[in-house]
C-alpha cells in the first residue's frame, strides 16, 4: 500500500511521471518481474529470427551451388571425395549419406540377384530419409521457443495487467479517492505490461509461420533432390559394371 500512498503524494504534487522508465520503476516486484521477463523474451526471438533467417539464406545459396556442381555432369566420385568428411550445408550431408552407402554396396552387386539390388536402393534411401531428418532438426532448432513466446506472451503480460489493476483498486480503497490521478500510474504500468507481452508476441507469430514455410520449402528440396539422387543410383545398381 506504499506505493498507493506515494502514487497519491505525487498525484497531489501534480509530480506523476508516466514515461516507461517510470513506469518500470513505479511497478511493483511481480509486475517488474513480468516485465524483465518478457523483455528476454523479446530479445531471444529477435535473436532467433536473424539466426534463422541468415541460416536459411546461408543453405539455400549453398544448395544452389551445389545443385549446379551436381547437375554439370561432374564425376559423382570426384564430387564426393570433396564432401565426404566434411558437408558444409544439409544437401552435401545428404549427397554424402547415399554415396557412403553406395560405396560400401557397389562392389557386391555386379552378379548379385535382383533382390540384393533392391534391397541396396531401399538401404541408399533410408540414409537420405534419416540424414534429411537429423538435417532439418538442427535447422528447427529453438522453433519451438519462438511458437511458446508467441502463444503464452500475451497472457503472462496480461497477468501483469491483472496485477497492476488489483494494485490500483487497492490504492482506491486505501486512499478512499477515485480521483484518475490515483490510480493512473498503477493503471498505465498495468497496460505497460501487456504492452510488452504484445510486442514479444506478435514477431515471434510472425517470424514462426515465416520461418516454418521456409524450412518447409527447404525440406521439400532435399527430399526432391534424394529421390532424384536416388533414382540416379537406382539406374546405375541395374546396369551392367565395366
Amino acid at each position: 500500500m506504499d506505493r498507493a500512498v506515494d502514487a497519491a503524494g505525487l498525484a497531489a504534487n501534480g509530480a506523476v511521471d508516466l514515461s516507461l522508465w517510470a513506469l518500470f520503476l513505479q511497478a511493483d516486484i511481480v509486475v517488474k518481474t513480468v516485465m524483465i521477463g518478457l523483455l528476454l523474451a523479446s530479445v531471444w526471438v529477435w535473436a532467433i529470427i536473424f539466426e534463422k533467417v541468415a541460416t536459411l539464406r546461408r543453405v539455400n545459396g549453398r544448395a544452389d551451388a551445389f545443385e549446379d556442381n551436381f547437375w554439370s555432369g561432374k564425376n559423382l566420385e570426384d564430387l564426393y571425395e570433396g564432401v565426404r568428411d566434411t558437408p558444409r550445408h544439409p544437401m552435401e550431408a545428404v549427397f554424402a549419406a547415399a554415396m557412403r552407402e553406395w560405396q560400401r554396396s557397389a562392389p557386391k552387386l555386379e552378379h548379385a540377384p535382383d533382390a540384393v539390388r533392391e534391397s541396396t536402393r531401399e538401404r541408399i534411401e533410408r540414409a537420405m530419409t534419416i540424414t534429411i531428418q537429423r538435417e532439418m532438426e538442427r535447422l528447427e532448432r529453438w522453433m519451438i521457443f519462438l511458437a511458446s513466446v508467441g502463444s503464452a506472451a500475451p497472457f503472462i503480460g496480461l497477468f501483469g495487467t491483472v496485477w497492476g489493476i488489483m494494485n490500483s483498486f487497492a490504492a482506491i480503497a486505501t486512499m478512499r479517492n477515485t480521483n484518475l490521478t490515483v490510480v493512473a500510474p498503477g493503471i498505465a504500468e498495468a497496460l505497460f505490461a501487456t504492452a510488452i507481452g504484445l510486442a514479444a508476441a506478435i514477431p515471434a507469430v510472425l517470424a514462426y509461420n515465416k520461418i516454418s514455410t521456409d524450412l518447409g520449402r527447404y525440406a521439400g528440396r532435399l527430399e526432391a533432390f534424394a529421390g532424384e539422387f536416388g533414382a540416379i543410383l537406382s539406374r546405375q545398381a541395374y546396369e551392367p559394371r565395366s
